[in-house]
């Protein structure tokens, strides 16, 4: 017998990368790749503060700092081709991720993804970590709004595609953009410190040191 939700709560919207899967030091390494080929060496510093923010930041972020005159829709492909060649052996769940959503659904709360991806990478990065798409109740990525995290729309448009209010969802997060995205969207938001330090996330109702660590009743407290 599956459990009921004992809250106002009725679904659970993740963020994937650095919530669900260590992707981001493989988007980074893709990313430097591409750059490389450009001729600017770019480092892994330089992406730091556009994590959470989709592709087209977080490499036109990197361009601007470099002076580089960016064609935004080529580099955001050979970026993924990058990405998608290191994706086999290499990306992984993290502990527990797989877990906690098999958790919620068994607790009968509905479960989506929002992520700044877009969607040739968060759907290469569901199939990888044994969550695919069909899997999920609803799958919000970059294509489907027009301002990214730290604006709110992407939550939105996952409580408006999960048909609850966003008073019903509650978001998990790894970045301060995303945290800052939930806020505004008045959803509830528990923050994984699986990418950036605990005390760097002090805006989110509950941080927690990594996602194996998160529980039902975080979730539906």
């Amino acid at each position: 017998m599956t459990a009921s939700p004992t809250s106002g709560t009725r679904a659970v919207i993740f963020d994937m990368d650095g919530v669900l899967t260590d992707s981001e030091p493989l988007i980074c390494d893709a990313a430097l790749a591409m750059f490389k080929e450009l001729g600017v060496t770019a480092q892994p510093a330089d992406f730091r503060p556009f994590v959470g923010t989709g592709e087209d930041r977080y490499l036109g972020g990197v361009a601007a700092r470099y002076g580089l005159n960016l064609d935004l829709p080529a580099a955001k492909r050979r970026t993924y081709e990058f990405y998608l060649q290191m994706i086999p052996g290499r990306l992984k769940a993290f502990p527990g991720a797989v877990a906690l959503v098999r958790r919620c659904l068994a607790a009968c709360l509905r479960v989506a993804v929002a992520s700044s991806a877009d969607w040739i990478k968060v759907e290469a990065n569901l199939n990888a970590i044994g969550l695919p798409p069909r899997e999920w109740d609803a799958i919000v990525t970059a294509e489907k709004v027009e301002h990214k995290k730290p604006a709110p729309d992407i939550f939105l448009a996952a409580a408006h595609a999960l048909n609850l209010p966003p008073a019903a969802c509650v978001v998990i997060e790894d970045a301060v953009n995303g945290i800052d995205a939930a806020l505004a969207a008045g959803i509830r938001c528990i923050a994984v410190a699986q990418s950036f330090p605990a005390a760097q996330l002090g805006r989110a109702a509950l941080i927690r040191p990594t996602v194996a660590e998160l529980t039902l009743a975080d979730l539906v407290a």
